[in-house]
């Protein structure tokens, strides 16, 4: 199933990716920065809520795959490492939030990997706390992108910074479960 309605959408939200960076080096001439920062949260939450739409409609449909099972979770990351960048780029997060963000990634991808390599993915399958990480996530980086006041009253960065700050404890939190619910696994087969 390669080209069901929901892997489509998940292709789209991976094309979206040089789309919502490339909105931030178009020319000042083109479109002010709040214009940008608006173009780019639009696009960010529409794309990332296309993630709940394609699972939704997967199951909906009866169009649920392996390779959309894979595919769904390399686009998350991809749109939220890219985000992140461009956010360390214009100076609206810090670098070891990105660090924490993007290393625990590669961290849980490659335990995944392993996990299922050996017959035992369901101790590393997805737990509560990586689904508060990520909608943590989810919210921070768009208000994080508009950068302004939001309704004449909300400061989207005050509140993004705290946001992206608890995600990236929520992110090391997760990754210490993963690891420890994986551990019996790894100490069995370093024997």
């Amino acid at each position: 199933m390669f080209m069901t309605i929901p892997t489509l959408m998940t292709w789209a939200r991976i094309c979206a990716i040089p789309l919502i960076v490339g909105v931030f080096y178009l020319p000042e001439s083109m479109a002010s920065m709040q214009d940008k920062n608006l173009v780019a949260t639009v696009m960010f939450v529409v794309f990332a809520l296309t993630d709940w739409l394609d699972g939704y409609l997967a199951r909906k449909l009866n169009q649920t795959s392996s390779f959309g099972a894979f595919l769904d979770p390399v686009a998350d990351k991809f749109l939220v490492c890219a985000c992140v960048l461009v956010l360390v780029h214009m100076g609206r997060t810090d670098v070891f939030v990105a660090l924490i963000i993007i290393g625990r990634e590669i961290a849980i991808s490659a335990l995944r990997e392993w996990m299922a390599q050996i017959g035992a993915s369901g101790s590393v399958a997805v737990h509560m706390v990586g689904k508060l990480k990520t909608t943590v996530q989810m919210v921070a980086i768009p208000f994080l992108l508009f950068d302004g006041l939001l309704f004449g009253a909300i400061d989207t960065h005050a509140w993004g910074v705290w946001l992206i700050w608890a995600a990236a404890v929520l992110t090391v939190w997760s990754m210490v479960y993963y690891l420890q619910k994986a551990l019996p696994e790894i100490r069995a087969k370093a024997r």
